[in-house]
Order: structure tokens, then sequence, then C-alpha cells
């Protein structure tokens, strides 16, 4: 199936070339990237259209002439998708409505789960790119919070993405098992829990909310009561660090306790990730990779691209990357402590290395904060002046904040959210909301899909904002069956499977695409087809700009306007049988493109709710 909108900037961009051509201008300052198809905003104009106010300067002539003359260029060539007109300084075209539509429901009886997946050329969009991408990288000292809600959703949903518009992706996991925080953690079982034998299993508690209670109770021991300073332990930061130091020797008794805690909170947090629909194809540990950083910061030493700082330190010069600090002084980074120990960075370093090495990417994405911004032009960097040619092709998917109506979240402070604890409670109220209801016949088994509900409310409204906005989690609003929420979405879905359903029950089918097309005249009917038509300029999209919120957006405008459909459409009460089998093959079809875009936003599908 032609795409209607990547033929005709495909004749634009022709067209343009042949007008310079025949004006002797310079074809060099002509960018074809310019050339925008939209949605014409008043379609009694035309479906498409394209400005030519880009090309003024270049071809030295007024936009309305630009697009007079390109439409009496391309009229004739784009007679396949339709009548070219023109509007003041825009091309538009008005589609043929019913080959349009023939092409765009055949597509997907045809394709079905690959609709959308193919670009103008019948290749998928990013056939042969090999994308890594790392997401979640959880510290073993604590269990997965909101925080790590909004990074998991982002990095599976993107990866599901790139892998829809034709990437092959390797999914990777960095767990943070190593440093002065796990330390803490294992200073405070020591000092609390160990004499008593206590252990996750023998207090019934999930292994890495247990290791995330030592570590609040070792802020709590260092900082002391509020109000009563002669309670705190300021020497257990200096033990906590003596620690760090014992490990990294290779102290027996430490490496025996660090592996014993760091197993408990792995696999509390693997649960989490069955539970969420997340998964990895492989694991990254700090304690195997930090050494190999370690021999790369030596090496660059060697080389002279790092040197030895009068503290003992081992630093880079990272100027030319971020700029002269606010004194007006160059910026230095610490790669290596003065005792020799570790930093983020020389891990990240020796990271980076091992996965070209596992697997030779075209591109790496880094599913982190925007808090780490800073770190991550200071890594891209040093990996260029190590010289790693591969450092080009890394790329910072940044994220805001999360937080809940009541204020920000500090781990340490013991006033996090933690993931399971939050899915527990939107868990129960979906499952309240099912019971109110008197629902709980209709949908077969009301725990599994309170869960399902619980999950798309989380996962959708995480997704709905774009990537770089923070954003405040609404636990009660996520969870409405009304509006731009995930369980809105399921309840769609499952109201389009309802109509098959009843249609399969009394016996009516579904007409193939080609007899189905010209029927489909109302004005819903048409907005409704041209969104199912829209989707696989929707993944790509998506996946060009690694923006999940722009798949959710589509969903819910796909939602809305199957609701719109369904109302002034009757489908099952017509006496006119060939037009409710047109309008059942729409009905299939939307069904068919709302699940599997349901499924690239992590938003379980539901046949009942």
């Amino acid at each position: 199936m032609a795409d209607p909108k990547s033929v005709l900037k495909d004749l634009i961009r022709d067209a343009v070339l042949q007008i310079i051509q025949e004006k002797g201008l310079d074809a060099g300052e002509f960018n074809a990237d310019r050339i925008v198809v939209q949605d014409s905003p008043d379609t009694k104009l035309g479906d498409i259209g394209s400005p030519m106010f880009v090309f003024a300067k270049l071809l030295r002539i007024a936009p309305p002439q630009i697009a007079q003359e390109v439409a009496a260029k391309i009229g004739d060539k784009a007679k396949s998708i339709g009548q070219v007109v023109t509007a003041g300084p825009y091309v538009n075209v008005k589609l043929d409505k019913s080959s349009a539509s023939a092409d765009i429901l055949n597509a997907i009886a045809v394709q079905k789960e690959n609709y959308g997946t193919l670009g103008a050329d019948g290749k998928p969009h990013l056939e042969g790119h090999k994308v890594m991408i790392e997401f979640s990288s959880p510290n073993t000292n604590k269990p997965l919070h909101l925080g790590h809600m909004r990074n998991d959703a982002l990095g599976e949903s993107i990866s599901r993405i790139l892998k829809k518009a034709g990437a092959e992706v390797f999914k990777v996991d960095l767990i943070n098992n190593r440093g002065i925080h796990i330390c803490k953690s294992m200073l405070a079982y020591k000092l609390f829990h160990e004499a008593k034998g206590e252990t996750p299993q023998s207090l019934g508690i999930k292994g890495d909310h247990f290791v995330g209670q030592c570590y609040v109770e070792f802020e709590r021991y260092y900082k002391g009561e509020k109000d009563k300073p002669e309670t705190a332990h300021p020497e257990a930061l200096e033990q906590a660090e003596e620690m760090l130091v014992k490990w990294e020797a290779g102290d027996p008794e430490i490496r025996k306790l660090w592996q014993t805690m760091n197993d408990w909170t792995f696999e509390g947090v693997k649960e989490t990730y069955a539970r969420t629909g997340v998964n990895f194809d492989k694991f990254y540990f700090e304690s195997e990779t930090y050494l190999k950083g370690k021999d790369q910061i030596q090496k660059g030493v060697e080389k002279g691209v790092f040197f030895k700082a009068e503290d003992g330190s081992t630093r880079v010069d990272v100027t030319e990357a971020v700029g002269k600090g606010k004194d007006g002084e160059d910026h230095e980074k610490v790669l290596l402590r003065k005792d020799g120990t570790s930093v983020y960075i020389t891990q990240d370093i020796g990271t980076a290395i091992s996965r070209h090495d596992d697997w030779p990417f075209n591109e790496l994405v880094y599913v982190v904060a925007s808090e780490q911004i800073f770190h991550f032009k200071v890594l891209f960097y040093i990996l260029k002046k190590l010289g790693f040619d591969w450092a080009n092709k890394l790329y910072h998917l940044s994220y805001g904040l999360v937080n809940l109506p009541n204020g920000r979240m500090k781990s340490r402070e013991g006033t996090v959210v933690d993931a399971d604890d939050l899915i527990d409670s939107l868990h129960e109220d979906a499952l309240k909301a099912i019971k109110e209801r008197g629902r709980e016949e209709d949908v077969g088994s009301p725990d599994e899909v309170a869960e399902k509900v619980a999950l798309a409310a989380l996962h959708y409204y995480l997704l709905q904002v774009s990537p770089v906005k923070d954003m405040i989690f609404n636990p009660e609003e996520s969870l409405s069956f009304n509006g731009n929420t995930g369980p809105y979405i399921q309840y769609m879905g499952a109201r389009i499977a309802s109509i098959m359903r009843k249609a399969e029950e009394q016996g009516f089918k579904a007409s193939d695409a080609k007899t189905a097309a010209p029927l489909l005249t109302a004005p819903e009917e048409w907005d409704l087809i041209k969104c199912l038509g829209e989707y696989g300029n929707t993944i790509k999209k998506s996946a060009e700009n690694k923006d999940s919120s722009v798949m959710t957006g589509y969903i819910y405008e796909l939602a809305k306007l199957f609701a719109k459909f369904y109302q002034q459409c009757p489908i099952m009460n017509i006496e006119d049988q060939a037009l409710r089998s047109a309008r059942l093959t729409l009905v299939q079809s939307t069904l068919q493109v709302l699940r599997e875009a349901m499924n690239l936003v992590l938003v379980p599908y539901l046949d009942r709710m």
C-alpha cells in the first residue's frame, strides 16, 4: 500500500527540483527534509497538504505561485492517490476515499500484526538497525519505586516501538550492585539484624523490601533522631567507607554478606519485572565491569588523556564537553578517588566497552533521568577521547522526575512509594470498581482483570507525558474509566471485542476490504479509516523521537474516533446486510490496530470488562 503522504512528498520533491533546474538555480541549497505533508485543517480544501513557504527564498517567487507551479507538474502523477488542488500557498490533495480506504483496510487484513511496520519502500522503517537500550538500572540496596516505574515503562515501550519499526533490539539492565550505598545497607544489617539471624524469609518480607529497610535504618542511625543530635552516629559513614575498601580488596566476610544481600534484592526486583511485563536480554553487574573501567583510566593516564591531581585522584578536563564552571575555571571530573576506588563514571566506561564487545550496535540508548544529563555528556566525551569511534552512536534518552501529589520522594528517608505497593493499591481499587459494578461474573477472573487494569493505569499514565517533562502521578486519575487513561483504552478494546462476538453469535461476517470500502462513506467512517492509515507514520515518529507519548496520543485519538463512529453509524441493527458487513470490516480492522498499539505502551488487552 502506497502511503498518500509519502507519495505526495516524493512528487513535491521532484517538482521543486525540476523548477530549480528550469530556473538555473543551485540545487545544493535544496533540502527535501523540509517538505512537510500533513492533514489539512479544512477537509473542504483537501485531505492532505503541504505548505510552500519553505521554498520561497530558494525559488525567489511567492509561495502561492510555487504552489501553482508544483501542482501543475504533479497533477497527473498524483492521480493514484487523488486530485491535486491549491489553496493559497498550499498544495493539497483530495484523496480518492474509496481507493484509499480499500488500501488501508486490505493492508490491515493481510499484514495483521505486521501492519504499520513497513515504509513507503515496502521495507521496515529501521531494517538493519541494531539498537541496544539500557533501562531500569536498579540499586541493590532498595526495591523498585515509582521513579523506576517511569524508567521501566519508557525503556520497555521504546524497545517494543523500535522493534515494531524493524530494528533489532537488545535490552540490557545495569545492576548497580556495588558502592557506598550498598555498604550502608550491609552495615545496617550487621548492626540491627545479623545477631538475631533475621532474613527476608524469616520475617516474611520480600527481599528487596527488606534490604531497602536496612538502607533507611542506616540513614536514621547515622543522622540520629530529629532534634536530638546526640543520637547521631557520624562514625557510621566512615565504617561504610571502610567496608567498601575491604570489598574492593576482596575481603571474604564482606564479600559473602554482599552477595547474600544482593541476591535478596535482585530476586525481589525480578519478581517486580515479571509482574510489570518488563524483561531483558542481558544483565550487566557493576561488580563485573568496574575493573575494566579502571584499566581504561590507567591507559588514559599513560596516553596523557587523564592526569593525576594534587590530592592523588585521577581526573580529566571536560571543559570542552560541558563548558567552564560558574567561577570561570575549567571543569575537571574525578575518575578515581585518591584511595584508588572507582566512581560511577569509571564503572560506566567499563560497562560501555563491554557492551560493544558483546553486541556491536548501531546505537546505544541510555534511559536515565534528566538529573544525569551532565554525567552522560562527560561519559560520551571520555569514550571519544579514549579513541572509541562508536562513542558517536551513544544517546541519552533523558526523562523528567515523577512525583506524587504530596511531594518528592526520597529513598533514604523512607518516603518513596515502592512499585509493588503502588501496583497493589491500584489493583485493590480496580477490583473494588469491578465489584461495585457487579461485573465479577462477566469479566471471568476479577483478580486477573484487576491486575491488568492496574498495570494499564500505571503504564499509560506514565507514558502519555513527553519524557522530557517532570510529572505528577495521580493514582486516582490514572484509574478513571473516562478520558485519556489506560482503563478507558482497555474499555474501548473490550467494547469492540464485544461487537465482534455478537456478530459471530448472530452469524454476521465482515466483508473483504475491496467490497467494504465503497460503502463506508460516512464522515465518521472516513475519519476512523484515515486514523488507521496513520498507524505506520505514528510508529515511525515514535521510534525516531523515542517518545511513547506520540503513540499514546494516537491510541486515544483512535479510541475517540471509534466511539464517534459507533454512536453515529449503527452496526448490528441495520437491515442493509452489505453495509453491516462493511462496518464490521472497519470494526475488525480497528480492533487489530488498537490491540497492537496497546501492546507498544504496555497496556494489557482485555476482551471483557
